[in-house]
């Protein structure tokens, strides 16, 4: 690669970024579809096998999707038998949500799938290129969530 100037060099790494996010959501996709799943499902379900029964509003947040996004999502896995809601304690109101056996065995599937997945995708780039990677990636999050509002 020829030497490039500071902008160019921001501009190659950003679109260099963009494309490989891009990339990694139509494989996982793709995957989840083969397992019967869409990719909104699919992150769900993994949202709740890391930690089954949170508070529904929370989820919306935790998953970074609005809450009817998440009300429609979770009617089409309630209706297949793949979660359950109940009422949580001390809130009538508030709805926690719960994977049901046959939800937790797919998730299970999802996770292999996704260990797989990123063994593929992150084969011949050894632990030192991940770790200066992550540490990139981690400040550029900091960085947006620092400029946020800043212009207005």
């Amino acid at each position: 690669m020829d030497a490039m100037n500071a902008p160019e060099l921001q501009a190659a790494f950003t679109a260099e970024l963009a494309s490989a996010n891009r990339k990694l959501k139509a494989l996982v996709d793709e995957r989840a579809r083969d397992m019967g799943l869409t990719l909104s499902r699919a992150r769900l379900l993994m949202q709740l096998a890391k930690a089954d029964g949170p508070i529904q509003s929370d989820l919306a947040g935790l998953l970074d999707i609005e809450q009817p996004t998440l009300v429609r999502l979770l009617d089409g896995l309630e209706r297949t038998g793949m979660i359950e809601r109940r009422a949580a304690e001390g809130d009538r109101r508030a709805r926690r949500v719960f994977l049901t056996p046959v939800a937790r065995a797919q998730a299970e599937d999802i996770l292999a799938f996704l260990t797989d997945l990123r063994a593929d995708v992150l084969d011949g780039i050894d632990r030192e290129e991940l770790e200066v990677a992550l540490r990139v990636l981690s400040r550029m999050s900091r960085n947006i969530v620092a400029n946020r509002g800043a212009a207005g």
